[in-house]
């Protein structure tokens, strides 16, 4: 009985002294790809007034696993924490959204962009002309769906990670048989040009 009494009591001091301890973190496989635009407080919640918990540095690649309102998590060489979304880009290198657009980019039309379920443009459709703007696919039931894109004519698109734009988003400007990897079924928003 004693020996149970014993382990019962250092299983529940283990269990108190994992609740207290600061969480350690590998870099995340998992979020949107995305870049410090300068160094970023990490901190315990969405707020100024949340304890600090570490620092990533100034133009390096961090993983966004969500973001609300104006904070989002990221995960990086630092720790995970709450920032200020502010600080981040959403892209493939460190420039701000949308990442230096050319302004020779195709827009205006005529022409469409049809986001295909399949790959190599197969399964169901959904196709838009310049002008049109989806900020959630959610409320068509088209949330990360997508696998491939077809452009026609003089058009491009801006399509993004999460709904919003606040993701990941990448200007494509010709056909893809399948999407890039960080979109790839993962498609939220877009905005037709």
């Amino acid at each position: 009985m004693r020996l149970f009494s014993r382990l019962a009591s250092l299983i529940v001091s283990l269990i108190a002294l994992l609740a207290v301890a600061p969480p350690v973190f590998a870099g995340s496989d998992t979020g949107s790809h995305a870049w410090s635009t300068r160094p970023l407080v990490l901190r315990s919640g969405p707020g100024a007034a949340y304890g600090v918990t570490g620092e990533i540095a100034a133009d390096v690649a961090i993983r966004v696993l969500r973001c609300q309102r104006l904070w989002c998590v990221v995960d990086g060489d630092g720790g995970r924490g709450w920032t200020g979304m502010g600080a981040i880009a959403f892209g493939r290198t460190s420039t701000d959204w949308p990442g230096g657009i050319n302004p020779d980019y195709p827009a205006g039309g005529p022409g469409s962009v049809c986001f295909f379920t399949g790959a190599n443009y197969t399964g169901t459709s959904l196709c838009a002309g310049p002008g049109r703007v989806f900020n959630d696919l959610a409320l068509l039931n088209m949330d990360n769906h997508f696998r491939s894109v077809q452009l026609t004519g003089n058009v491009s698109v801006a399509a993004c990670r999460d709904r919003f734009f606040q993701s990941y988003c990448e200007r494509i400007i010709e056909s893809q048989p399948v999407l890039d990897q960080y979109l790839v079924n993962s498609l939220s928003s877009a905005r037709i040009y």
